[in-house]
């Protein structure tokens, strides 16, 4: 005890060096070789199992995956490498309190398949953190490292959809827990367990730093993740309310998330993922917070820096150094073979991210954007598009990264939500209050929208001109963006979006009955409307002309024309021989077998049944009550 701290630091050889001499050996490498071989064979493995040359196989994986796909895919959507990076870092500046994003989560993960999924079925900054972990351990060019990752990743997501996707993050979820939870052991153990940590948390100090004033000292309440509502960095009355309208919006109508519950077999495997999903959000407080407190206890001196030039020197960011907490313990603690492990976790994080982010984007671009542009757009150019839609995402995210570089702060996890915290809240209120009331209409949907991100908008903007300064700099701050936390400005968002939607449709005509039918909570049993069928255009008798001449119509020109290019084509059976490169495109692409195209039309949409097997929705019910009840525990334990 009397040692402290300093018992359980190893001696860096220098005090300013964030890694000193630290790379991945021979061994490492081959442990992350080997997960980069077993990654890539799952993804073609699933390329080659499902039938990813239709729109329902690419984009919704089929619509039959089984509940412990779905639950894994869900987690690993939703922990990317800012995760670990963000977490451990926020944990060793200011404690536990960013827990209670997760806990949050636990609950509107499980609203997602119990509430806002059957309402669907009836209707129906991660790269730049990974980049960070695999540049100080692999010293790699930065852009190096992203350009093949994000290569590999494409590969896979291009090939094989959405399948390849879940897949992949089943494999990635496993390798994320052994290997965090490999990690965890050696930091509990390295000081001392649980009580260990409670006590030298607050004795780890940076040896550089000044004895006046606050800066650098462990908080008071570190291990509390309710404070103080004035004062705190974290202020409990924000977390309750405005932290749930941003996490409502993204486990609840994220395409992301949503995306993989519709690819589920049925209601009851969508229920049983979000559950999965939902007790490992448990999780990131143990494996992710609280190594990030212990990095603090071990190496004080670069990941609790206090003094800004030091820290420029230790890390280049000199707001702080928390953020390198989680890779300081992985390449400080851990021995070879281990670390290799702990690298492909990273990677596995930034890949899950990347590939789901991919996916969905595609999903959107080319169901909702190009399919309108071109309604009679072919099953062939609708699967092209959606692939090439992907690449020049790649192109995109690489272009993006000096932003990123260049934006980014001391606290990457807290930054990434304050801004969540200025846009999400508007999206989120406007849809919820449309599944819910059914007197919401179009005019109110867009006023309350247009001016919540207006508001959103100004705030983020000021935030952007106005840095917070530094602890040992005066706050000149104007009084919305010093005195309001970003928690309580999303709850100041919410109501203003609220209270105009909700009065601009009030005062405006109602939606008819059968624009809410089916897709609201109320109207979600109302009987299926089967829509017209327009009846083909039958051939209309010749007109004559002035002449007394049969004069053609429209639509026997165009009978014509299709006729005579059907017949040129058949006349002409010379097509060329496909090269190998063409036919390696065309396999990627998934249309190698199409050799006729398909008749135009609009893809029929995925049916997923309300319907479930009353045993099993009985023993859902039961296990997500129980789920909940131990989310209660842990808030009231930890609170």
């Amino acid at each position: 005890m009397e040692s402290g701290v300093a018992s359980v630091s190893p001696p860096p050889s220098d005090p300013l060096e964030a890694f000193p001499q630290q790379n991945l050996e021979p061994g490492d490498i081959a442990v992350l070789v080997l997960y980069f071989l077993f990654v890539l064979a799952v993804g073609f493995w699933s390329t080659v199992k499902t039938k990813r040359d239709t729109v329902k196989g690419y984009f919704l994986a089929g619509g039959d995956m089984v509940w412990w796909p779905v639950g894994a895919s869900l987690f690993a959507s939703n922990i990317g490498s800012g995760h670990f990076i963000g977490l451990a870092g926020s944990g060793a500046s200011v404690g536990i309190s960013v827990t209670a994003y997760e806990f949050n989560g636990l609950f509107s993960v499980l609203m997602l398949s119990w509430i806002f999924l059957p309402i669907y079925i009836a209707g129906q900054v991660d790269m730049y953190a990974g980049a960070i972990f695999i540049q100080q351990s692999l010293h790699l060019d930065l852009y190096l490292a992203i350009v093949g990752l994000l290569a590999i990743t494409a590969l896979y997501t291009v090939a094989g959809g959405l399948a390849a996707v879940i897949y992949t993050d089943t494999l990635q979820t496993g390798i994320m827990l052994v290997g965090a939870f490999t990690l965890m052991g050696y930091s509990f153990a390295a000081v001392g367990g649980m009580e260990g940590l409670q006590e030298k948390y607050f004795l780890a100090l940076a040896s550089n730093r000044s004895g006046n004033g606050s800066c650098g000292l462990p908080r008071e309440d570190a291990f509390h993740i309710f404070r103080d509502p004035v004062t705190s960095d974290l202020p409990w009355p924000g977390i309750l309310f405005g932290m749930s309208v941003p996490s409502l919006w993204y486990w609840c109508t994220d395409q992301v998330i949503v995306q993989r519950s519709l690819a589920a077999k049925n209601l009851s495997h969508a229920k049983g993922g979000s559950l999965m999903a939902a007790y490992m959000k448990v999780l990131p407080l143990f494996i992710m917070v609280f190594p990030g407190m212990v990095s603090r206890v071990l190496f004080p001196d670069q990941v609790a820096c206090a003094h800004p030039e030091i820290c420029q020197q230790v890390c280049g960011n000199p707001s702080g150094c928390s953020d390198i907490a989680y890779p300081k313990l992985v390449l400080e603690l851990l021995p070879i073979g281990l670390r290799g492990l702990m690298m492909a976790v990273m990677v596995a994080a930034l890949m899950s991210s990347l590939t789901s982010i991919f996916n969905s984007a595609s999903t959107i671009f080319t169901m909702d954007l190009w399919n309108h542009i071109r309604p009679r757009a072919s099953e062939r150019e609708l699967m092209i598009v959606g692939r090439v839609f992907v690449i020049l995402l790649v192109l995109i995210s690489i272009l993006w990264i000096p932003v990123v570089q260049a934006s980014q702060g001391g606290q990457l996890f807290i930054y990434i939500q304050a801004i969540s915290s200025y846009l999400q809240p508007p999206v989120a209120v406007v849809f919820i209050l449309g599944c819910f009331w059914k007197r919401a209409n179009e005019k109110g949907a867009f006023s309350g929208l247009i001016l919540g991100l207006l508001l959103g908008l100004i705030r983020l903007v000021l935030d952007f001109i106005y840095v917070q300064p530094r602890c040992d700099q005066p706050d000149e701050r104007p009084a919305v963006v010093k005195h309001i936390h970003y928690l309580y400005f999303s709850m100041i968002l919410s109501s203003a979006t609220l209270i105009t939607m909700s009065a601009v449709s009030w005062f405006t005509e109602p939606p008819s009955k059968e624009m809410v039918s089916r897709l609201t909570w109320f109207t979600r049993h109302d009987p299926v409307v089967q829509k017209e069928q327009v009846p083909p255009a039958t051939p209309q008798p010749p007109t004559l002309s002035q002449n007394g001449t049969p004069e053609a119509t429209s639509t026997s020109i165009q009978l014509e024309i299709v006729q005579e290019n059907m017949s040129k084509t058949h006349s002409c059976d010379v097509t060329p021989k496909q090269s190998k490169v063409v036919k390696a495109i065309l396999w990627l692409c998934g249309v190698e077998n199409k050799d006729k195209e398909e008749p135009v039309g609009r893809v029929e949409p995925i049916i997923m049944s309300l319907e479930e097997n009353h045993v099993v929705k009985t023993l859902l019910d039961i296990n997500c009550i129980v789920c909940i009840t131990c989310a209660i525990f842990l808030w009231g334990y930890f609170a």
